[in-house]
Protein backbone atom coordinates (compact mmCIF):
# COMPACT_ATOMS: atom_id res chain seq x y z
CA UNK A 1 0.00 0.00 0.00
CA UNK A 2 1.65 2.85 -0.81
CA UNK A 3 1.49 6.31 1.46
CA UNK A 4 0.09 9.33 1.11
CA UNK A 5 1.75 11.38 -1.24
CA UNK A 6 3.38 15.46 -0.73
CA UNK A 7 1.23 16.47 -3.72
CA UNK A 8 -2.15 15.26 -2.33
CA UNK A 9 -1.46 16.90 1.46
CA UNK A 10 -0.30 20.11 -0.55
CA UNK A 11 -3.52 20.17 -2.19
CA UNK A 12 -5.36 19.37 1.27
CA UNK A 13 -3.66 22.13 3.12
CA UNK A 14 -4.18 24.71 0.31
CA UNK A 15 -8.46 23.59 0.59
CA UNK A 16 -7.64 24.32 4.72
CA UNK A 17 -5.68 27.71 4.11
CA UNK A 18 -8.09 29.21 1.28
CA UNK A 19 -11.30 28.22 3.33
CA UNK A 20 -12.96 25.99 0.07
CA UNK A 21 -12.51 24.59 -3.25
CA UNK A 22 -12.80 27.32 -5.80
CA UNK A 23 -9.62 29.67 -3.61
CA UNK A 24 -7.57 27.03 -3.77
CA UNK A 25 -8.09 25.87 -7.64
CA UNK A 26 -7.13 29.55 -8.36
CA UNK A 27 -4.16 29.13 -5.48
CA UNK A 28 -2.52 26.46 -7.38
CA UNK A 29 -3.80 27.17 -11.23
CA UNK A 30 -5.72 24.35 -11.40
CA UNK A 31 -9.42 23.49 -12.21
CA UNK A 32 -12.01 23.04 -9.59
CA UNK A 33 -12.72 19.22 -10.19
CA UNK A 34 -9.01 18.22 -10.17
CA UNK A 35 -9.28 19.47 -6.91
CA UNK A 36 -12.07 18.19 -5.77
CA UNK A 37 -11.15 14.87 -7.21
CA UNK A 38 -8.03 14.99 -5.25
CA UNK A 39 -9.37 15.37 -1.84
CA UNK A 40 -12.02 12.46 -2.44
CA UNK A 41 -9.36 10.12 -3.58
CA UNK A 42 -7.79 11.28 -0.37
CA UNK A 43 -10.84 10.67 1.28
CA UNK A 44 -11.17 7.37 0.19
CA UNK A 45 -7.81 6.34 0.74
CA UNK A 46 -7.93 7.35 4.37
CA UNK A 47 -11.45 6.04 4.95
CA UNK A 48 -12.78 9.15 6.79
CA UNK A 49 -14.50 12.42 6.00
CA UNK A 50 -11.79 15.41 6.39
CA UNK A 51 -14.39 18.12 5.62
CA UNK A 52 -17.73 19.10 7.04
CA UNK A 53 -20.25 21.89 5.34
CA UNK A 54 -21.43 24.09 8.00
CA UNK A 55 -23.56 27.00 6.14
CA UNK A 56 -22.05 26.94 2.77
CA UNK A 57 -18.63 26.62 4.38
CA UNK A 58 -15.98 23.70 4.10
CA UNK A 59 -15.03 23.07 7.68
CA UNK A 60 -12.54 20.55 9.03
CA UNK A 61 -13.59 17.63 10.36
CA UNK A 62 -11.61 15.87 13.79
CA UNK A 63 -10.16 13.55 11.47
CA UNK A 64 -8.85 16.81 9.42
CA UNK A 65 -7.33 18.30 11.93
CA UNK A 66 -5.42 14.97 12.92
CA UNK A 67 -4.10 14.73 9.45
CA UNK A 68 -3.36 18.73 8.99
CA UNK A 69 -0.99 18.42 12.12
CA UNK A 70 0.57 15.84 9.79
CA UNK A 71 0.70 17.74 6.93
CA UNK A 72 1.83 20.23 7.93
CA UNK A 73 4.87 18.68 9.64
CA UNK A 74 5.69 16.75 6.48
CA UNK A 75 5.43 19.84 3.96
CA UNK A 76 7.37 21.81 6.21
CA UNK A 77 10.25 18.69 6.65
CA UNK A 78 10.56 18.02 3.10
CA UNK A 79 10.78 21.80 2.33
CA UNK A 80 13.52 21.65 4.92
CA UNK A 81 15.48 18.66 3.46
CA UNK A 82 15.48 19.93 0.35
CA UNK A 83 16.83 23.43 1.05
CA UNK A 84 18.96 22.01 3.47
CA UNK A 85 20.76 19.73 0.77
CA UNK A 86 20.89 22.97 -1.73
CA UNK A 87 22.52 24.74 0.82
CA UNK A 88 24.24 23.40 3.33
CA UNK A 89 22.50 25.29 6.11
CA UNK A 90 19.48 24.87 7.88
CA UNK A 91 16.30 26.74 6.69
CA UNK A 92 12.61 27.36 7.30
CA UNK A 93 10.51 27.63 10.71
CA UNK A 94 11.64 25.82 13.97
CA UNK A 95 8.48 25.96 16.19
CA UNK A 96 10.00 25.40 20.28
CA UNK A 97 7.60 25.78 23.46
CA UNK A 98 9.02 26.93 26.52
CA UNK A 99 8.65 27.83 30.01
CA UNK A 100 8.18 31.73 30.73
CA UNK A 101 10.74 31.55 32.95
CA UNK A 102 13.33 29.90 30.42
CA UNK A 103 11.99 32.32 27.77
CA UNK A 104 12.96 35.21 30.07
CA UNK A 105 16.25 34.36 31.59
CA UNK A 106 17.61 31.26 29.25
CA UNK A 107 16.76 31.36 26.04
CA UNK A 108 17.88 35.55 25.27
CA UNK A 109 21.76 34.27 24.68
CA UNK A 110 21.24 31.28 23.05
CA UNK A 111 18.45 32.27 20.71
CA UNK A 112 21.31 35.29 19.60
CA UNK A 113 23.67 32.98 19.22
CA UNK A 114 21.18 30.30 16.76
CA UNK A 115 20.18 33.40 14.67
CA UNK A 116 23.78 34.25 14.40
CA UNK A 117 24.73 30.66 13.28
CA UNK A 118 21.94 30.18 10.98
CA UNK A 119 20.10 33.37 9.83
CA UNK A 120 17.56 31.52 7.34
CA UNK A 121 15.49 29.71 10.47
CA UNK A 122 13.07 31.19 12.14
CA UNK A 123 12.10 30.75 15.65
CA UNK A 124 8.55 30.77 16.48
CA UNK A 125 7.56 30.30 20.18
CA UNK A 126 4.82 28.84 22.06
CA UNK A 127 4.70 29.94 26.04
CA UNK A 128 3.03 27.28 28.59
CA UNK A 129 3.37 24.99 31.37
CA UNK A 130 5.61 21.58 30.97
CA UNK A 131 2.54 19.61 31.32
CA UNK A 132 0.61 21.97 28.37
CA UNK A 133 4.71 21.88 26.55
CA UNK A 134 4.73 18.28 26.46
CA UNK A 135 1.02 17.68 25.20
CA UNK A 136 1.87 20.31 22.47
CA UNK A 137 4.87 18.11 21.23
CA UNK A 138 2.32 15.25 21.30
CA UNK A 139 0.53 16.82 19.25
CA UNK A 140 2.97 18.04 16.62
CA UNK A 141 1.81 21.70 17.96
CA UNK A 142 5.63 22.09 18.43
CA UNK A 143 9.26 20.20 17.13
CA UNK A 144 10.27 20.93 20.62
CA UNK A 145 9.61 22.41 23.79
CA UNK A 146 11.98 23.35 27.04
CA UNK A 147 10.12 22.02 30.17
CA UNK A 148 11.32 21.18 33.86
CA UNK A 149 11.30 17.85 35.69
CA UNK A 150 9.23 16.41 36.58
CA UNK A 151 7.39 15.62 33.70
CA UNK A 152 5.81 13.20 31.33
CA UNK A 153 8.76 11.75 29.52
CA UNK A 154 6.82 8.30 28.10
CA UNK A 155 7.65 8.54 24.03
CA UNK A 156 10.24 11.52 24.35
CA UNK A 157 13.86 12.02 23.83
CA UNK A 158 15.63 14.98 25.68
CA UNK A 159 18.96 16.49 26.13
CA UNK A 160 19.42 18.56 29.77
CA UNK A 161 20.08 22.22 28.62
CA UNK A 162 19.66 24.30 31.87
CA UNK A 163 20.07 24.00 35.84
CA UNK A 164 17.62 26.11 37.57
CA UNK A 165 17.93 26.98 41.62
CA UNK A 166 14.39 27.06 42.76
CA UNK A 167 13.84 29.63 45.57
CA UNK A 168 10.53 30.29 48.30
CA UNK A 169 9.50 33.76 47.92
CA UNK A 170 7.39 35.61 50.30
CA UNK A 171 6.25 39.19 51.33
CA UNK A 172 9.20 41.56 52.57
CA UNK A 173 8.30 41.39 56.06
CA UNK A 174 6.37 38.16 56.19
CA UNK A 175 7.75 35.83 59.18
CA UNK A 176 10.68 33.54 58.01
CA UNK A 177 10.38 30.24 56.04
CA UNK A 178 12.70 28.06 57.04
CA UNK A 179 10.81 24.47 56.99
CA UNK A 180 7.86 23.09 54.96
CA UNK A 181 5.47 23.57 58.40
CA UNK A 182 6.19 27.38 58.01
CA UNK A 183 4.27 27.41 55.18
CA UNK A 184 1.20 26.32 56.97
CA UNK A 185 -2.16 27.27 55.86
CA UNK A 186 -0.50 29.84 53.32
CA UNK A 187 -1.96 30.70 50.22
CA UNK A 188 0.27 29.93 47.48
CA UNK A 189 0.86 31.29 44.19
CA UNK A 190 1.47 29.25 41.15
CA UNK A 191 1.35 28.51 37.39
CA UNK A 192 -1.87 26.10 36.93
CA UNK A 193 -1.64 22.42 37.66
CA UNK A 194 1.06 21.27 34.66
CA UNK A 195 3.52 23.25 36.20
CA UNK A 196 6.40 21.64 37.50
CA UNK A 197 7.77 23.86 39.84
CA UNK A 198 4.48 24.25 41.61
CA UNK A 199 4.19 20.38 41.79
CA UNK A 200 8.09 20.30 43.27
CA UNK A 201 6.57 22.48 46.21
CA UNK A 202 3.28 21.03 46.36
CA UNK A 203 4.90 17.83 46.65
CA UNK A 204 7.85 19.59 49.97
CA UNK A 205 4.59 20.89 51.21
CA UNK A 206 3.19 17.26 51.39
CA UNK A 207 6.01 15.04 52.79
CA UNK A 208 5.09 17.41 55.91
CA UNK A 209 1.80 17.08 55.90
CA UNK A 210 1.06 20.67 55.03
CA UNK A 211 -1.38 21.77 53.18
CA UNK A 212 -1.88 25.59 52.00
CA UNK A 213 -4.58 27.40 52.85
CA UNK A 214 -5.57 28.02 48.76
CA UNK A 215 -3.97 28.39 45.33
CA UNK A 216 -4.02 31.55 43.29
CA UNK A 217 -3.37 30.37 40.04
CA UNK A 218 -1.71 33.44 37.90
CA UNK A 219 -0.01 32.89 33.90
CA UNK A 220 3.03 35.42 34.89
CA UNK A 221 6.17 35.37 37.08
CA UNK A 222 5.35 39.34 36.97
CA UNK A 223 1.65 38.80 38.29
CA UNK A 224 3.16 35.89 40.36
CA UNK A 225 5.78 38.49 42.18
CA UNK A 226 3.65 41.27 42.11
CA UNK A 227 1.32 39.53 43.91
CA UNK A 228 3.57 37.94 46.44
CA UNK A 229 5.02 41.48 47.01
CA UNK A 230 1.38 42.67 47.72
CA UNK A 231 1.10 40.27 50.64
CA UNK A 232 -1.25 37.90 48.91
CA UNK A 233 1.15 34.25 49.71
CA UNK A 234 4.26 32.78 48.54
CA UNK A 235 5.44 30.54 45.55
CA UNK A 236 8.18 29.23 44.05
CA UNK A 237 10.22 30.69 41.08
CA UNK A 238 13.93 30.24 39.63
CA UNK A 239 16.45 32.17 41.15
CA UNK A 240 17.31 33.27 37.71
CA UNK A 241 13.93 34.78 37.25
CA UNK A 242 14.07 37.16 40.35
CA UNK A 243 16.76 39.43 38.43
CA UNK A 244 14.47 39.40 34.98
CA UNK A 245 11.81 40.84 36.74
CA UNK A 246 13.90 42.57 39.02
CA UNK A 247 12.32 41.70 42.19
CA UNK A 248 15.14 41.02 44.75
CA UNK A 249 13.87 44.12 47.05
CA UNK A 250 10.89 43.88 46.45
CA UNK A 251 10.06 40.10 48.12
CA UNK A 252 11.83 38.10 50.61
CA UNK A 253 13.78 34.65 49.44
CA UNK A 254 14.36 31.99 51.42
CA UNK A 255 16.36 28.93 50.20
CA UNK A 256 14.68 25.35 49.81
CA UNK A 257 16.45 22.37 50.88
CA UNK A 258 18.64 20.66 48.38
CA UNK A 259 17.05 18.01 47.44
CA UNK A 260 14.41 20.17 45.55
CA UNK A 261 15.88 23.10 44.87
CA UNK A 262 17.57 21.79 41.87
CA UNK A 263 15.23 21.46 38.55
CA UNK A 264 16.75 20.20 35.50
CA UNK A 265 15.21 22.09 32.32
CA UNK A 266 15.15 19.62 28.96
CA UNK A 267 14.87 20.07 25.22
CA UNK A 268 12.46 17.47 24.37
CA UNK A 269 10.90 16.03 20.93
CA UNK A 270 9.06 13.10 19.86
CA UNK A 271 11.23 10.08 19.76
CA UNK A 272 12.60 9.66 16.52
CA UNK A 273 11.52 12.92 15.54
CA UNK A 274 14.74 14.75 13.19
CA UNK A 275 14.81 18.06 11.41
CA UNK A 276 17.90 20.09 10.59
CA UNK A 277 16.72 22.96 12.24
CA UNK A 278 15.94 21.06 15.39
CA UNK A 279 19.64 19.13 15.11
CA UNK A 280 21.14 22.50 14.89
CA UNK A 281 19.45 23.41 18.25
CA UNK A 282 20.56 20.34 19.57
CA UNK A 283 24.29 20.93 19.15
CA UNK A 284 24.16 24.64 20.31
CA UNK A 285 23.31 23.45 23.72
CA UNK A 286 25.39 20.24 23.85
CA UNK A 287 28.38 23.09 22.69
CA UNK A 288 27.71 25.50 24.96
CA UNK A 289 27.00 22.64 27.77
CA UNK A 290 30.69 21.33 26.95
CA UNK A 291 32.01 25.04 27.16
CA UNK A 292 30.32 25.58 30.54
CA UNK A 293 32.12 22.31 32.16
CA UNK A 294 35.34 23.15 30.63
CA UNK A 295 35.35 26.81 32.06
CA UNK A 296 33.82 24.97 35.43
CA UNK A 297 37.43 22.74 35.55
CA UNK A 298 39.61 26.08 34.43
CA UNK A 299 37.78 27.71 37.76
CA UNK A 300 38.54 25.00 40.19
CA UNK A 301 42.39 24.39 38.62
CA UNK A 302 43.00 27.66 39.07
Amino acid sequence: MRNIDLESLHIFKAVVDCGGITRAAAQLNRVQSNITTRIKNLEERLGVQLFQRQAGKLVLSAEGKVLLAYAEQLLRLSSEAENALRSGMPRGTLRIGTMESTAAARLPPLLAQYHRSYPDVQIELATGTSGALVERVHRFEVEAAFVAEPFQAAELEMIEAFSEELVLIAPRHAPRIESARDAQKRTLIAFSSGCSYRRILEEWLSMSSVMPGRVLELASYHAIVACVAAGSGIAIVPRSVLGVVRADNEVSVFELPAKVARARTCLVWRRGHQSVALEAMKQLLLDRKAAGQAAAEIRSAA
